[in-house]
């Protein structure tokens, strides 16, 4: 695919929204609030609003300027940014696939407890009728017994809407689903939020989510926990912006659009919590128990306890689950496709194969490995292994080795400031190399390191340690060895690209005249 006829966004507008879309996703719902919560609360924002300055949107400008710059998926643009860095641009196609085959079976989940809503169907032990009578999880992990259609019709419904969404293109497709799917979402939030403000206990639920405890400010754990929630939330360090920015106009303003994605992101994060806590003080309540015993995150806030929430909601429960649960689906489903359009393009720039053929061939055969592997016995032990190493040392490490390599490796950091001060109406100014540069280098590393000393302490979640090396170490480096593996297989020039010598040269010129 070259660069002259790269597909483009229809209109800023649009762009925009694709990025909002790939940044709101399941953890904006399920994650922030408890984090916020177990953080200090209302004193957890200031953490979090100065992560967001310092390491979210200098890593959002980073990734546009790299994509916008180099008008190229992940591989291509790190290849052009400086050859040796191509093994980067693969890490960052690895991850996503790995995310997207198991991301797609939460979405699935949502689509079947979006209809069980509707008439509470999940009864009474809502915890058991998750674990046993809906995913039918085995006992302990080892060799999947047992295949569950129930899981696996939606997820095939879930990769149609996908690939279909891919196979109309950036601004038939991607932009135009967005286009839909980010306002509707937007309102259905508010009415479930509205509505949850209205029930019994919702003031206790708030006051413990925004109670501030100043205290926590001088904990260095809380400000991991801020930096840590930025990062993951954001879509950095998956290639998805860097992607997403390559379809951008020549004339586009990269740092003010960053500006309206982060806090954007940002906005509806918060307005979770006050959804999600509204909601956990009306369950505490019904309960007699404080908000701390009821506070959850993750699967267990979703399908545990939301559907014991709706069993007690006293008007329209119906509503409440069914506006939770679409509201799920739109959220992951537009993270969805911007994590698989990341392989996509990759497999397109480094082929030069059009888009319906790279969509049916790429896209398919992620499609089917997590339609033949996740709808089972053992489909939940693999994701949660998978999701556990793949963020911490696929995502995390692999923005961590990217902002090091950029910054200080390359010194690449002032071409790409007057790249997009070229373009930007906000200038970056000082700020934002030793954002860069220094302050999230440091954050990340302590987080890496913070991490692996808990890793090696213990084995995560209890799980035996042949299957943390098979689902979860295995999984994290087998990417980075592919990854180097692929960059290995010459390009092949083809008509119509943009002579990346020419690329090259331009930026070895830049990098000589330093950070």
């Amino acid at each position: 695919m070259s660069q002259q006829n790269r597909e483009q966004w229809g209109t800023r507008a649009g762009f925009l929204l694709a990025a909002i879309g790939s940044a709101v996703g399941l953890g904006n719902i399920w994650r922030f609030p408890y984090v916020a919560y177990d953080n200090g609360g209302g004193a957890f924002l200031v953490p979090y609003l100065v992560a967001l300055l310092t390491a979210g949107i200098p890593l959002l400008i980073l990734e546009y300027a790299i994509g916008h710059r180099f008008r190229a998926s992940p591989p291509a643009a790190f290849r052009r940014l400086a050859r040796p860095a191509e093994p980067l641009g693969w890490w960052q196609v690895g991850i996503c696939f790995v995310i997207s085959v198991y991301y797609a079976l939460i979405v699935a989940w949502g689509i079947r407890y979006a209809g069980f809503s509707v008439t509470q169907a999940w009864g009474e032990q809502t915890e058991a009728f998750l674990y046993e009578d809906f995913l039918h999880v085995a006992d302990a992990p080892g060799a999947i017994g047992s295949y569950i259609p129930g899981v696996a019709l939606p997820l095939i419904g879930v990769w149609i809407v996908v690939l279909v969404v891919l196979a109309l293109g950036v601004r038939r497709g991607i932009e135009w689903a967005n286009r839909i799917f980010i306002p509707l979402l937007a309102v259905l939030f508010l009415i479930l939020v509205v509505q949850a403000l209205f029930l019994d206990g919702a003031a206790a639920g708030l006051n413990a989510f925004f109670q501030p405890d100043w205290s926590s400010i001088t904990d260095g754990s809380v400000w991991v926990a801020a930096y840590g929630q930025i990062f993951f939330t954001l879509s950095v360090g998956f290639g998805i912006m860097i992607t997403y920015a390559s379809y951008l106009r020549r004339k586009s303003d990269l740092a003010g659009s960053a500006l309206v994605a982060g806090f954007a992101n940002g906005s509806f994060e918060l307005l979770a919590g006050i959804g999600v806590f509204a909601t956990l003080g009306f369950m505490a309540g019904v309960e007699n128990e404080p908000i701390s015993q009821v506070a959850t995150d993750g699967l267990g806030l979703a399908f545990v306890a939301f559907p014991q929430i709706i069993n007690n909601i006293p008007f329209a429960p119906g509503l409440f689950g069914l506006l939770f649960f679409v509201s799920l689906v739109i959220a992951g489903l537009t993270s969805l496709v911007s994590i698989v359009e990341v392989v996509i393009s990759s497999v397109r720039d480094r082929t030069g194969m059009s888009r319906l053929p790279a969509v049916l061939i790429v896209g398919g055969l992620i499609a089917v490995v997590s339609i033949a592997v996740f709808p089972t016995d053992q489909g939940l032990y693999l994701l949660d292994a998978a999701d556990h190493f793949i963020n911490q040392y696929g995502i995390a490490l692999a923005g961590l080795v990217i902002v090091v390599v950029v910054a200080w490796g390359l010194r690449r950091l002032r071409s790409l400031r007057e790249h997009t001060d070229a373009v930007s109406s906000v200038p970056l100014r000082g700020w934002w190399p030793v954002a860069l540069g220094v302050i999230t280098p440091i954050v990340l590393g302590f987080m890496m390191w913070d991490s692996l000393s808990a890793e090696f302490a213990e084995n995560y979640g209890g799980y035996p340690t042949w299957f943390l090396y098979a689902a979860g170490w295995g999984v994290a480096v087998g990417v980075i060895v592919v990854a180097v593996l692929i960059s290995l297989i010459p390009w092949k020039r083809r008509a119509g690209d943009e002579d990346d010598s020419n690329v090259t040269a331009a930026a070895a010129d830049d990098s000589g005249r330093g950070q």
